[in-house]
């Protein structure tokens, strides 16, 4: 289910490893999973290209050291071709419920264009797809425009017009930049500031494509670089939390260079530890904020009203277009309302709250079930292009597992899954996220970083890619199993 970066790998993976039946189903017209549903102005990648690509598929023409969103998708589209998977795609296709059916050992999927019976069931579903708005009340009285980040109404012209901009992550530091010279009046909504670092990003020129075209491994090692820089962002995130101190200073002072007047420099000024939430490159934001049709709003939004927004301390703004800014479902996952397991349990009444996983990929009794960037396996620093390589080569055994020995079944292991987890929460006590003084997206309903991985991500790929049989349970076809055995149909959707 999905076919972004996470669907593609499995399915490269999966022809590489012989299996030829099966499907990708994605919900959208086309491939590129948070690709293809972020395509506001100025929406780019904050990990660097030569990083954010696959291993097996390095790409010589990325135009910038870090890609914008139309050049990534056109690279997943290359991507599908080049390693044959689209005959095995299905677009417009949108799973309403997953059934594992305890009687013939096979998950029954239902969509909005017929049922699929399926093996294996896999989740490509991203985190960062689903728009999450806020509940303001008088959201739905309001008769201007409304839009997601995520949702963006490229037919909808902001010339001109007054315009609130809530939340102040990641998406509005990219796409303020980009309209605030065509607004009328621009109100950036902001509940708390974030930490802003300079961005070292550049164009590619001709020459330099050129030759990492003739010498690949030039652009390997472009790659190399790139990952050891970030992953040794890891000793301040996760191990010693003071020496973000360091980042931090660095941050201060491109907000003292770019911000002269005192009292929006304050306004500006984070009081949490940086890396506690998401870090932000930007050379654009500060200098955005300043233009003289653009206002800092330092309050949370309160009230939606027919024409107008309320802020926090009482004051009214007069709108035409409101965009929301305020993130996604990802501790929240839907598509964990959609999937029930042996004993018929929705997956997210399993986790009531707080979503759990052995490697972020297995939940017990949810036999032949794989999830991708699932619990507890995102990143604050690198490329999860990255974890889906290591996650995609565990799935891939997972599968040969049961091919290999003609089982009907593979499931992880009930206590293998709570010692993973727990010593996830006894790592996660020491990191910044935890110590840093903020409340973020990371956090789960019941308070618990449910969201990233506390360590190295090469320790993360080593466990994740070396396959444990004593961490999954296999078992044979049940009498009378419509199962296939050995070279069975595996259908990894």
């Amino acid at each position: 289910m999905g076919a972004g970066f996470s669907g593609i790998s499995l399915g490269h993976a999966l022809r590489e490893s012989k299996f030829t039946d099966f499907r990708i189903l994605e919900r959208g017209s086309d491939v590129g999973g948070v690709w293809r549903s972020n395509t506001y102005p100025g929406c780019r990648c904050d990990v660097p290209s030569h990083l954010y690509s696959f291993s097996f598929a390095p790409n010589p023409d990325w135009t910038s050291t870090y890609s914008p969103q139309p050049e990534i998708q056109d690279y997943l589209r290359r991507c599908l071709d080049r390693f044959g998977l689209r005959p095995h795609l299905r677009t417009g296709v949108e799973v309403e419920e997953a059934r594992w059916d305890e009687g013939d050992q096979l998950w029954h999927v239902t969509t909005n264009t017929g049922t699929w019976t399926t093996q294996v069931l896999v989740s490509a579903v991203g985190p960062l797809t689903e728009p999450k708005l806020p509940e303001v009340p008088g959201i739905d009285r309001f008769r201007g425009t409304i839009m997601h980040s995520a949702r963006w109404d490229h037919a909808h012209d902001l010339t001109g017009e007054r315009v609130a901009s809530i939340g102040t992550g990641a998406s509005a530091i990219q796409y303020v930049p980009e309209i605030a010279d065509r607004t009328g009046k621009l109100f950036v909504f902001q509940r708390s500031a974030p930490w802003i670092t300079p961005h070292d990003k550049r164009p590619i020129p001709d020459a330099e494509r050129a030759r990492f075209r003739a010498r690949p491994l030039r652009q390997r090692i472009e790659r190399g670089k790139a990952y050891i820089s970030k992953e040794l962002l890891v000793l301040g995130f996760a191990k010693h939390p003071r020496l973000m101190g360091l980042l931090q200073n660095v941050a201060r002072k491109h907000l003292e260079r770019q911000v002269k007047d005192p009292m929006l420099r304050r306004s500006l000024t984070p009081d949490f530890t940086l890396g506690c939430k998401r870090i932000v490159p930007s050379n654009a934001w500060y200098p955005a904020l300043q233009k003289p049709g653009v206002e800092l709003v330092p309050h949370a939004l309160r009230e939606i009203r027919e024409r107008s927004v309320i802020d926090a301390a009482g004051v009214e703004r007069e709108v035409d277009t409101i965009i929301f800014a305020t993130g996604f479902h990802v501790t929240d996952l839907p598509i964990a309302d959609k999937i029930r397991g042996r004993d018929g349990e929705l997956l997210s009444d399993v986790w009531a709250g707080s979503p759990r996983a052995y490697l972020g990929v297995s939940v017990p009794r949810f036999p032949n079930f794989f999830m991708f960037l699932g619990p507890n396996s995102g990143l604050g620093h690198s490329s999860m292009v990255y974890m889906i390589e290591a996650q995609t080569a565990h799935v891939k055994n997972a599968i040969r597992a049961l091919d290999v020995t003609g089982s009907a079944t593979v499931e992880v292991d009930q206590q293998t899954h709570d010692r993973y987890n727990a010593e996830l929460d006894r790592k996660l006590a020491a990191t910044v996220w935890e110590t840093g003084g903020c409340q973020s997206f990371y956090r789960d309903a019941n308070g618990r970083n449910a969201t990233l991985y506390p360590d190295w991500t090469f320790t993360y790929r080593r466990h994740a890619t070396r396959w444990k049989p004593d961490a999954y349970h296999l078992t044979p076809p049940a009498p009378r199993s419509p199962y296939r055995q050995p070279n069975t149909t595996v259908d990894a959707s």
